[in-house]
């Protein structure tokens, strides 16, 4: 029998020693998960009770244009609310009323914490139990925090499904459940290839509406399509359902691992596995391999940010020929990225958290060929000759399973492509 699995090599990382750094952190507050949040699931509103900040964030992180309604606002938090001379119970409860009755498409309501809310200890829990025995059964109200003080950015999606999960209904059908955030497009091509291989029935966590939202047991699947859900994940196995490991569907390696393994879990045999892989593995090869001619041999270092980082650097060193010097990321849960470690041949230094001024001293003395660092980083250390690639791009951008694995390689070698057609401009002037 034909077995899709990697071949690993002989030392990988998953037993390497890792650095643990605790100090100055460099990244985005998990408000900024709401841009694909808010666009995912079509009857769900968020609304962020906090400062004129928090809107401004969001505002920009999502391009917003001025007649536009989106599906995310923020109840700010005024002077009077921070100072406790006003009730701000009273005064979110004629927030949500006012948005409801002008929103009657809303089914789910999600108050989001922000660093202000947090610290005057608004309970946005009690809050929005409250909210819910007002405005049931038309529209459940939940919250998560989003606060910059406690999450990396894309902790917001994970603290947004893992709030969801207690409220799933029980089931006790057999089923493959998706977990995880993906554009529509990169949703519809995973449904299209389990289907076409006969793996049945698949929901998916988050739905796009509130009617669609699936339930969970103890015959429930978990594939995880996103390394960052480390909550999500632990309250889905309390609920009795059994999580998948497998390394994440980044690249025409990764994905076929991934869905190697769910294939195997719901009994396909090889012989249909390759009829259904075998065009779309081939198409990804041949993009990963334009890529590639750029990026083999070059060295890469990642900063934590997105949580992304251990399946990427697997992806670029195993099948795009690069080198990993340093792998950070800002959580590491190894029943969730082992399979990934595993595939990452040893070298690297794996850190996990940060100390950003120290980091940035192992970089600068790396000189690596590209870095990958958040937004704040980015423009100092291309100031000093360094080529850089946001970190929060590979989060906006479609870039899980086989169609989209060139475009993954892509969005690593177009800085290095940047960067020699410049020095080159630069010779020639």
């Amino acid at each position: 029998m034909k077995d899709f699995a990697p071949q690993p090599p002989a030392h990988g990382c998953r037993n390497a020693p890792v650095l643990k750094e605790r100090g100055q952190r460099e990244v985005f507050c998990g408000l900024t998960g709401i841009i694909w949040l808010h666009r995912k699931m079509q009857d769900a509103f968020f609304l962020v009770v906090g400062s004129r900040t928090c809107a401004h964030l969001l505002q920009s992180a999502a391009g917003v244009m001025i007649f536009a309604e989106p599906r995310f606002g923020t109840a700010i938090l005024e002077e009077k609310d921070l100072a406790g001379l006003a009730c701000a119970n009273e005064e979110l409860d004629r927030e949500v009323d006012r948005l409801l009755a002008r929103r009657p498409d809303i089914r789910q309501l999600f108050l989001v914490g922000s660093c202000p809310s947090e610290v005057i200890k608004l309970d946005l829990h009690r809050a929005a139990e409250r909210l819910t025995q007002r405005h049931a059964p038309h529209v459940r109200v939940l919250n998560y925090s989003g606060s910059g003080i406690e999450t990396t950015f894309t902790e917001g999606e994970d603290a947004c499904l893992a709030a969801m999960v207690p409220t799933l209904p029980d089931t006790n059908e057999r089923q493959l459940l998706l977990v995880g955030a993906l554009p529509d497009v990169v949703e519809d091509q995973a449904l299209g290839l389990l289907r076409d291989m006969g793996v049945a029935p698949v929901r998916c966590l988050p739905a796009h509406r509130a009617a669609e939202t699936p339930g969970v047991g103890a015959n429930t699947v978990v594939a995880l399509t996103q390394p960052f859900l480390n909550e999500t994940a632990a309250f889905l196995e309390r609920r009795g359902a059994r999580l998948l490991s497998a390394p994440f569907p980044f690249g025409e390696e990764g994905t076929t691992a991934w869905l190697w393994t769910i294939a195997q879990e719901f009994g396909v045999d090889a012989d249909t596995f390759a009829r259904v892989t075998d065009a779309p593995r081939a198409r990804a090869r041949k993009a990963i391999a334009a890529a590639a001619e750029t990026l083999r041999d070059k060295s890469i270092f990642f900063f934590p940010d997105s949580q992304l980082e251990i399946p990427l650097a697997r992806f670029l060193t195993r099948e795009c020929g690069m080198t990993a010097v340093e792998v950070g990321a800002p959580f590491i849960n190894k029943q969730i990225v082992g399979p990934d470690l595993d595939l990452l041949a040893e070298g690297p230094v794996i850190a996990e958290g940060q100390d950003v001024d120290l980091q940035l001293d192992r970089c600068r003395a790396a000189r690596p060929d590209l870095t990958v660092c958040g937004l704040g980083l980015a423009n100092p250390l291309e100031s000093e000759g360094m080529a850089t690639k946001w970190a929060i791009e590979l989060v906006f951008t479609p870039v899980h399973l086989y169609e989209q694995a060139g475009d993954l390689a892509g969005l690593f070698a177009r800085p290095l492509r940047r960067r020699a057609l410049l020095s080159g401009l630069e010779g020639a002037a």
